[in-house]
């Protein structure tokens, strides 16, 4: 459904560590830096067809995290969601909600795991059983 996602940072190497660190987890290759044609720096990382980047805001003004936003990525099992949170954490992430674990709620029987990036983005990583 999505072909690319991209959120804010403020600090484009702190970006680049801990998300090369928990998108590794997911069998992503090490994210490329690069600046855009207005100067903006951001950290670009392709994988399975899709697009995740943390950018400097184009408009000039501090990056900031969306308040009831969350990222989700898909992870294969309930151990690779261990391991991105283990490595979220351990790369200046901050852990959030309830430990990883299994939810049981609409949409079915979730194995998931939620932390903030040192920018304030929340995202999950999440397995669906089959």
């Amino acid at each position: 459904m999505f072909s690319h996602i991209f959120v804010g940072t403020n600090d484009v190497e702190c970006a680049k560590r801990f998300y090369d660190a928990a998108l590794a987890v997911l069998g992503a290759a090490p994210g490329t830096i690069g600046t855009n044609k207005t100067g903006q720096r951001r950290v670009a990382y392709r994988h399975d067809g899709a697009t995740f980047c943390a950018t400097e805001p184009i408009n000039g003004q501090p990056a900031t995290f969306a308040n009831g936003g969350t990222v989700g990525f898909r992870c294969a099992s309930p151990e690779m969601v261990d391991a991105f949170h283990a490595a979220a954490v351990a790369n200046g992430g901050t852990s959030i909600e309830d430990p990883p674990g299994w939810r049981e709620g609409a949409s079915g029987r979730l194995y998931l795991a939620y932390v903030r990036d040192p920018d304030g983005n929340k995202l999950c990583a999440l397995h669906r059983p089959e």
